[in-house]
């Protein structure tokens, strides 16, 4: 028998901003608002830097080529939240990752990156990708 549930708003009984789900098996529990992907984007960095489509990011900037700054809307409760970004793969043309400059500045709301190529040089590209894990302040 399916069931449905409607609902606007989720608090914990406890801890209101804390909710534990029971994981595969009835064994485990993982706290809800720990595992949820805080902020997302798709987005070009070539020509106009300009987000596709986004979660939680307010604005990009194009620092140079290859090198851009993304800024969140809500900040992070510190900066050692987690990124994941994605490149782009164009039918043998060019390979390029995205990556976390780690000479750069990063804080609550923003954090700086850059996108390179397969011998490492630094180019603009379009439809890379990249979400954020963590607490918000």
């Amino acid at each position: 028998m399916a069931s449905t549930l409607k609902i606007n708003t989720l608090t914990g009984v406890t801890t209101a901003g804390s909710i534990a789900v029971t994981g595969e098996g009835n064994s485990t529990t993982t706290n809800l608002q720990q595992g949820l992907c805080k902020a997302w984007n798709n987005f070009d960095n070539d020509g106009t830097a300009a987000f596709n489509d986004s979660f939680n990011f307010a604005s990009i900037t194009d620092n140079a080529t290859g090198k851009m700054q993304m800024n969140v809307t809500n900040a992070f409760n510190n900066s050692t939240y987690t990124h994941v970004g994605g490149g782009t793969h164009d039918g043998g043309s060019y390979v390029v990752s995205l990556y976390f400059n780690h000479d750069a500045t990063k804080n609550t709301t923003q954090a700086e990156f850059d996108s390179r190529n397969t011998d490492q040089t630094q180019t603009d590209s379009e439809f890379m990708s990249l979400a954020y894990f963590g607490d918000l302040a």
